[in-house]
């Protein structure tokens, strides 16, 4: 398996950022017959395209044939579902819609594109990221360097200006009055003008935007009492905890029935709590939140797809940060590579009923009955608690990953890592953490 650098990946990120913007650039400016700028920011990159090649560039590098096609198919449309609704949280409007084709999920994906992604994240996988990274590696090293510190400056500022003038403009133009009254009216109007070039750009570039229709969630949310009505931050948070804490238990009792023992089923060192359990159902209850009443054949085929490659992608995550695989199962039938199998994506799917059914809203309830100030007060503790926790088990099992190397201890983490966190202590905690063979 290929350890990516972060200056691999970064050269990746923007030269399929910009392959991106050039496809989908030609593409408009064919349809409309005059030039459409289809970037997200005002220079020329599709962050999402680069964002979603990364991801594929480290998840699927092991996969060949059929198999790397099917989970292009589904890592680019996740890419492309997330996209459509961030750009609608943030901008209030949808700036593509699939409705008026087959197989589409309420205009955000397609089938038909869904496929080309997949087709095109195929290339990129099997023969483009190879040939790319060869040709970098030619170039002057430091002229390199310099460039790609260069296009990461400007993208950052790029994409922080477009984003605060959009949102600050279209959502709130009261405060754009209110500036022109109390700040230099030059600095002001120049702001507006800014903001207004960038919103003229974008509706040109998707003249078929139009403004999202708001949910009923959405339109009383605001005006809710409940401690995190709807599926915000705060509940999104708390689903995590809790979905963390019973992904460890249900795994416990699991391997107590099947196996016949006791044994730590944890992600961290600090309690029991499954980092993976917890982030599908966080994930998935975002994701999947204005779906939760369609029939149990949508849900459940929706969660054995997305568990499947959910849990791919934590497999190839853990192995390629901590040396270690968690988990194996070669010796299941229908398995694929060892990391995934059919009869547990089956079990993702089962469980994504079975959540939105029957636990998610009894969950909602006891979450929503919290006071507000202390429900915010203990999320912001559990998000405190739990980073440290996850910082401590990194240094814990990067440490424990660099002793079966032979890697001495000489910085102070390692040292405290070696004193608190011995090779035991982690055997423990982590029983199935074996070396990648």
């Amino acid at each position: 398996m290929h350890h990516f650098t972060g200056y691999e990946l970064l050269w990746l990120f923007f030269i399929y950022s910009f392959g991106g913007w050039v496809l989908e650039t030609v593409i408009a400016t064919l349809k409309q017959r005059k030039f459409a700028n289809r970037g997200l920011v005002n220079g020329p990159f599709c962050v999402i395209y680069g964002l979603t090649v990364i991801c594929m560039a480290i998840g699927l590098q092991e996969l060949t044939g059929f198999w790397l096609f099917a989970f292009a198919v589904i890592y680019a449309t996740i890419a492309e579902w997330i996209s459509g609704h961030l750009i609608e949280k943030a901008f209030g409007e949808r700036w593509w819609d699939y409705s008026g084709r087959r197989w589409n999920l309420d205009g955000y994906i397609c089938l038909t594109a869904s496929l080309v992604w997949g087709a095109m994240g195929y290339v990129a996988v099997h023969w483009g990221n190879y040939l790319l990274l060869t040709l970098i590696s030619l170039l002057p090293g430091l002229l390199m360097k310099i460039v790609l510190l260069a296009l990461a400056g400007v993208l950052f500022v790029d994409v922080m200006g477009s984003f605060l003038l959009l949102t600050g403009k279209s959502r709130y133009p009261e405060r754009w009055e209110a500036a022109e009254q109390s700040l230099d009216k030059v600095g002001a109007r120049l702001s507006a003008s800014i903001a207004g070039f960038v919103e003229r750009r974008i509706h040109k570039a998707y003249p078929k935007a139009k403004k999202a229709a708001k949910t009923p969630e959405s339109v009383g949310q605001a005006s809710q009492v409940r401690f995190a009505a709807g599926c915000g931050f705060y509940k999104v948070v708390s689903l995590f905890m809790i979905g963390a804490f019973l992904g460890d238990i249900t795994e416990t009792i699991f391997c107590r029935v099947r196996a016949g023992v006791w044994m730590s089923r944890s992600s961290v060192v600090w309690g029991p709590f499954s980092i993976v359990w917890g982030l599908a159902i966080a994930l998935v209850s975002w994701m999947l939140y204005q779906y939760r009443n369609r029939s149990d054949r949508f849900l459940f085929l929706v969660g054995t797809f997305l568990g499947g490659a959910y849990e791919y992608l934590c497999s190839v995550f853990t192995e390629l940060v901590f040396g270690k695989v968690f988990w194996d199962y070669s010796r299941i039938p229908f398995n694929l590579g060892g990391r995934i199998n059919l009869l547990y994506c089956f079990f993702w799917g089962i469980a994504a009923v079975v959540w939105f059914k029957a636990f998610l809203p009894k969950v909602e309830k006891a979450i929503e009955m919290i006071p507000v100030q202390a429900g915010k007060l203990l999320v912001w503790l559990m998000v405190v608690f739990m980073s440290c926790n996850i910082a401590v088990s990194c240094m814990a099992l990067i440490r424990y990953d660099e002793r079966s190397r032979g890697i001495k201890a000489e910085a102070s983490w390692q040292q405290w890592s070696d004193t608190h966190y011995d090779d035991a202590k982690l055997m423990k905690i982590y029983p199935n953490a074996v070396e990648p063979k």
